[in-house]
């Protein structure tokens, strides 16, 4: 099993890499755009749809992601647009992860499908927008987002008692989230020491929360953090509602899409929301 998930991210990595820092938002797009058509068809499949039926999804994706393009092509969205995203993720993630997986489960599916749509094609808009941003500034995100995601897992196997969602995610504790904020809270803290150093670009999202100060710094990166564990956490809503481990097989020793971009769906939109003040 480890053997088979140290190919499937090395392979992985292999595209992304050369896709994030090449100097053209083209290729990180058409590259995240993929990435979003697999994450929408394994949300069908977790939410009633059979396996053909729900290439629906990705159709309809693809069906908006060009119509984005042809007539946007490379020009921001307004911030009005990411306040109204992050304001539905909010929405979303409090009322299902207080209401537990049967309130998923009880919604129509029109609802949890079209829900599905939006916030994936919402995701694919942020990555491209903070891509647009700068380069270092979408690597900032990612790397809060993971560094968020290891000291979790390490601090809650160590420190681990208090369950953060037992009825949902046995295996998270509040331990582990505290871990998570901590850890994220010395990574901005390296990255602004450093950046006064580098010769080269440093606009992250670290510097940019740190204009406003300490306490705007050390809150919007809890914020942050604690959205990626909910992300996460609403993932795993979808997927015991409907039964599954995994949200499918198509990444061999990572389980599905979903599973690898959970915690990155809600922070990207909210960073790029964060970018605009």
């Amino acid at each position: 099993m480890l053997k088979q998930r140290v190919i499937t991210a090395v392979i992985l990595l292999l595209f992304f890499l050369p896709a994030l820092f090449h100097p053209s938002p083209l290729w990180l797009g058409a590259l995240g755009i993929l990435l979003i058509l697999a994450a929408s068809w394994e949300w069908g499949r977790l939410n009633g749809l059979g396996f053909t039926s729900a290439f629906v999804m990705p159709a309809i994706c693809l069906l908006l992601f060009l119509s984005y393009w042809s007539q946007f092509h490379f020009l921001f969205i307004s911030k009005f647009y990411w306040l109204v995203c992050t304001a539905i993720w909010f929405c979303t993630i409090v009322f299902f992860l207080k209401n537990g997986s049967s309130s998923w489960k009880s919604s129509s599916n029109f609802f949890r499908l079209g829900l599905g749509i939006f916030l994936l094609i919402s995701a694919g808009l942020a990555l491209l927008q903070a891509k647009l941003i700068g380069t270092v500034f979408l690597t900032s995100i990612l790397l809060l987002v993971w560094t968020a995601d290891i000291a979790a897992y390490f601090v809650g196997r160590r420190w681990g008692r208090h369950k953060l969602a037992p009825t949902i995610s046995p295996g998270k504790s509040i331990e582990g989230l505290v871990g998570a904020v901590l850890a994220v809270w010395l990574l901005a803290l390296a990255w602004i020491a450093a950046s006064n150093y580098l010769i080269f670009e440093h606009d992250s999202i670290f510097t940019r929360l740190f204009v406003f100060g300490w306490p705007a710094l050390l809150l919007g990166l809890s914020v942050l953090t604690i959205t990626s564990a909910a992300g996460d956490l609403f993932e795993s809503m979808i997927k015991r509602a409907a039964g599954a481990k995994d949200s499918s097989q198509l990444l061999p020793g990572h389980g599905g899409v979903l599973d690898r971009l959970d915690a990155l769906l809600p922070v990207l939109p909210l960073a790029v929301l964060i970018s605009m003040f």
